[in-house]
């Protein structure tokens, strides 16, 4: 009997919920690790404002380390499937290899260089000299465990692609796990501050790397991590790096932005701005992962309908992904309508910090409504092999919008014109995502994907 694939077939609503709720489950988890760190520091009457400070200006940082994770975790994992369907196992095997030794030497080189250079990079990405002692002391135990974070992430990836999500899945339950059963006990009881919770969170990813590694030269994995494909090959290397290139370039350019974002926070709002927008940020995360999820989870249901010709179930995935989002993020902003200073007040009570924060909260979020659609909309180019429209879409609201308003606006509005930078990249992002998208679906037959006339020629 002939197999009929599910994603072809299956009613719509249900393959969106088999496919993203692992997929928001598993973003949700990994979010933890910033987001505990910053409520366990926040509220610690050793630490407070000025210990939320320290780890906001930390956090670009650790988008760089998140990015390696991508370039060879990504990278890899995609070539790695890739060998695997064209049922190359030991070619397949060669691929992990060489990824797991990259993420090895771009942890250890990321320790060095942030153990040499730590006050000179912590005070570039925006570290006043109040604030500059608590971002160093929690940097330098996470810049040693660099390479544990590093291939716990990347090779997370590997454990999807060998056929085993829900192993997958809870290698980030249980690193987050640890992570939140360590920072109490660290910060609160043993008093050790924020070399409490950066060794909190080195400890929690020590052991996810552990249990990846022991995944692969264990029985349970149909592929294994041997010596002997360990050395590193220049084709292979450059395939991964190319392969796993848009996503590292994401995460940088997110990196970038919350540079430039702390570094006009202080110039500003000062340390309680950059303490307030520290929280903001893990609310927003809170608030945005679960439709990074959702798009994970319909991505594959709109490329394979797509490439299968059957449009209308295209259509009517990526229309029930765009309502479903928005209703999230309208969920979202209500409550940060009704209840600003309790958001606030989870991470931190001080009074200058829960004026600024709840006050900030509100007009940060003034556009929150549309970004749903904004982010499932631009990634639906991805899915229907159009990156060049979808990467340009992705960056408009980031980069090309929201970097340039946060330099410019200040200067005329201060630090309320700061944070109406949002809202205003928001909506023009939206806007311009909304004519791409109007014209993507109304022409979507007769779209083909970019590059397909080349394919033949690509890399892979």
């Amino acid at each position: 009997m002939e197999y009929v694939n599910p994603l072809g077939e299956e009613k719509i609503s249900k393959l969106l919920v088999k496919f993203s709720v692992p997929a928001i489950v598993g973003m949700m988890v990994n979010a933890l690790y910033n987001i505990v760190d910053r409520i366990f520091i926040g509220n610690s009457s050793d630490l407070g404002s000025y210990g939320l400070a320290g780890i906001t200006i930390a956090f670009p940082i650790m988008i760089i380390l998140l990015a390696i994770g991508i370039l060879f975790g990504v990278g890899g994992a995609t070539l790695f499937s890739i060998r695997l369907g064209e049922k190359q196992q030991e070619s397949a095997e060669n691929v992990m290899g060489n990824a797991f030794v990259l993420l090895v030497i771009a942890g250890f080189m990321f320790m060095l260089l942030g153990q040499i250079f730590l006050k000179p990079i912590l005070s570039l990405f925006g570290a006043s000299e109040a604030v500059l002692p608590y971002s160093m002391e929690y940097m330098r135990v996470i810049f040693f465990g660099a390479v544990f974070q590093v291939v716990s992430m990347g090779m997370n990836n590997f454990i999807r692609a060998d056929g085993n999500p829900k192993i997958a899945m809870m290698t980030m339950f249980l690193g987050a796990g640890i992570n939140t059963l360590l920072d109490p006990l660290f910060i609160y009881v043993f008093r050790m501050g924020m070399t409490g919770a950066a060794l909190a969170t080195i400890l929690a990813q020590a052991i996810s790397a552990t249990w990846v590694v022991t995944y692969f030269i264990g029985k349970r994995s149909r592929n294994k991590l041997r010596p002997k494909y360990m050395k590193l090959k220049y084709d292979i290397v450059i395939k991964i790096t190319t392969l796993g290139l848009p996503g590292f370039s994401m995460q940088l350019a997110n990196s970038l932005l919350n540079m430039v974002l702390n570094k006009s926070l202080l110039i500003y709002g000062g340390d309680i701005a950059v303490s307030g927008m520290g929280v903001i940020n893990s609310i927003q995360t809170i608030l945005l992962m679960p439709i990074t999820g959702l798009n994970q989870g319909v991505q594959p249901i709109i490329s394979f309908n797509y490439g299968a010709g059957k449009y209308n179930r295209v259509k009517t995935a990526i229309k029930l992904a765009i309502k479903v989002a928005t209703m999230i993020v309208l969920c979202g902003y209500i409550i940060t309508r009704l209840f600003p200073e309790q958001m606030i007040a989870m991470f931190n009570q001080e009074t200058d910090l829960l004026e600024f924060g709840s006050y900030a909260l509100v007009h940060w979020f003034l556009c929150l409504p549309v970004i749903g659609f904004q982010i499932i909309s631009a990634n639906f180019f991805q899915a229907i092999g159009r990156p060049k429209s979808s990467m340009f879409l992705i960056l408009s609201r980031q980069i090309i919008l929201l970097i340039p308003a946060l330099i410019i606006f200040p200067k005329f509005w201060g630090i309320s014109g700061l944070l109406h930078a949002a809202p205003f990249a928001d909506f023009f992002s939206a806007l311009l995502t909304g004519i791409w998208f109007y014209n993507g679906i109304k022409n979507l037959e007769e779209v083909k994907p970019e590059g397909r006339a080349n394919a033949s020629n690509t890399l892979v």
